[in-house]
């Protein structure tokens, strides 16, 4: 995990940090050579940004830290409330692991059938977690607050990711501005998928404001049957408040078996060890990258594949 330049220099120590401080400053990794070889142009350039080197392992810590800070100094979380949130995992381990930092209380809803690495690891970090129905998803997770946060609403600061604009926020003013600082501006594409759709929106927002040019694509499952982990089907789903469709320039469609197959293609040819939504994010960064004569064209990782490994997928 990358040491803040704070942290770190010339292999010297020049302060201590703490695991908040960790968040960010994650590593672009140039892919242009590999991306080559599947028939993109020598004038393109491929680049990834390697997400879990966040702590927690995932770009939730991103969004995670911005809300919990956020809401301590509205007074909207304090020590005798409880925050509550839905999650499929990532942003559960993230606020889970930071609020034990902080010293909040923290009650994570997610579906039953989450993969075992990642209930372990917000139960580790000493958050409560509280299971729904795992046929009903993501959007059933987050009908089971809704009825949590009505029952005890004295209880819960309810963090509420898809629609709190901390979310995009802390994507604006870090992703963004990090990207582009490490393409020096060169950026031409931005190949990310949606979620919470917090990391598109606000990175999108900011490279948009530096350069209205530079292309914004989303990417989703195919269709409404299509289940790819981290990614979610708008026309399908509770559509996040904190979605702005019109940042889009194009929504990409990727179905989960490409997805798999990048996935398993990072590891075994690139030695990137990645979740099922960065194979898709890929899967479609190198679509875009082979009809391009030039540019250089950036996806999002946003974790890796260790919370993935009991579901079978690797073996």
């Amino acid at each position: 995990m990358p040491m803040p330049e704070t942290a770190m220099k010339c292999g010297v120590t020049q302060s201590a940090v703490s695991v908040p401080d960790l968040v960010g400053n994650t590593p672009l990794l140039d892919l242009s050579a590999w991306a080559h070889r599947q028939g993109v142009s020598r004038h393109v350039r491929l680049l990834a940004k390697a997400e879990w080197f966040n702590p927690g392992g995932s770009v939730k810590a991103r969004a995670a830290w911005e809300i919990i800070k956020d809401a301590e100094a509205a007074g909207e979380l304090t020590p005798d409330k409880v925050l509550i949130d839905s999650s499929s995992g990532n942003t559960a381990i993230s606020y889970a692991q930071l609020c034990a930092v902080k010293g909040f209380r923290v009650h994570l809803v997610m579906p039953a059938n989450v993969s075992r690495e990642r209930q372990v690891l917000v139960q580790a970090y000493g958050a409560k977690l509280i299971p729904s129905d795992p046929l009903e998803g993501s959007d059933g997770a987050i009908r089971k607050v809704w009825q949590l946060v009505a029952e005890n609403s004295d209880l819960y600061y309810y963090a509420d990711q898809y629609s709190n604009p901390s979310n995009w926020k802390a994507h604006y003013r870090t992703t963004g501005p990090e990207i582009w600082n490490q393409t020096s501006g060169q950026i031409t594409h931005f190949v990310c998928g949606l979620g919470t759709t917090g990391t598109f929106v606000g990175t999108g927002r900011y490279l948009k404001e530096k350069d209205p040019h530079v292309q914004l694509l989303s990417v989703q499952p195919a269709d409404e049957l299509s289940v790819i982990e981290g990614l979610k089907h708008l026309p399908s789903s509770i559509v996040p408040r904190i979605y702005d469709d019109s940042v889009a320039d194009a929504n990409l469609w990727v179905d989960p078996d490409r997805s798999l197959e990048m996935t398993l293609a990072l590891g075994q040819e690139q030695g990137l060890f990645v979740g099922l939504s960065a194979g898709g994010a890929m899967a479609m960064a190198l679509d875009v990258a082979r009809d391009l004569a030039e540019g250089t064209v950036v996806t999002l990782l946003p974790d890796d594949g260790s919370k993935y490994v009991s579901l079978g997928i690797f073996g």
